[in-house]
């Protein structure tokens, strides 16, 4: 895995170990920002739910995000985050050992916002995970920002918010939403 563009393209990440995370590949990821347009996500307050290797996060801060914070579960996984941060040189980034739900409920707590979220959880748990997603999602977006879910090929997300674009890449689709 490589970072696509930006500050760091080229740079080759991490992966966290065994079968418990599934990175998000070169080709969904760069896919995923060309459907996020020109400039995006410069400036940009990101953040990256199951963030498994950090990859979409890591890949906003080389293109110029501000802030990103990568809340991820697995120790692992949250080692692996950090090494990639430390290998990049990137600032600005906050990593939240912790669960995704946990961290989105307190956010919405908080009042935290976000510019541009995105969401990969694991695809057998998306289903179960889609109403906790629902109701704090909208919550944490900024007036006119983004949300990028990825999910199976065959799941098709619904939130209540506006539905930009969703498009299959092999096994995996990207399904894009903006908050007006």
């Amino acid at each position: 895995m490589r970072i696509i563009a930006g500050s760091r393209k080229g740079a080759r990440i991490f992966a966290p170990k065994g079968l418990d995370t599934r990175p998000t590949g070169d080709r969904v990821r760069e896919a995923a920002f060309n459907l996020l347009g020109p400039g995006a996500p410069e400036g940009a307050t990101v953040l990256d739910l199951f963030a498994g290797s950090g990859a979409m996060g890591l890949e906003a801060l080389s293109r110029g995000a501000e802030r990103a914070t990568f809340v991820e579960n697995d120790r692992d996984a949250c080692r692996t985050i950090t090494r990639n941060l430390d290998k990049l040189a990137l600032e600005g980034a906050t990593v939240l050992c912790q669960d995704a739900l946990t961290a989105l409920r307190a956010d919405a707590r908080t009042g935290a916002r976000y510019d541009l979220v995105f969401v990969d959880p694991p695809y057998r748990r998306f289903s179960s995970l889609q109403n906790a997603l629902i109701e704090h999602l909208p919550e944490i977006l900024t007036p006119g920002g983004t949300l990028v879910v990825e999910t199976a090929a065959t799941e098709e997300p619904e939130l209540p918010l506006q539905k930009r674009t969703s498009r299959r890449y092999g096994s995996a689709r990207l399904t894009v939403f903006q908050h007006e």
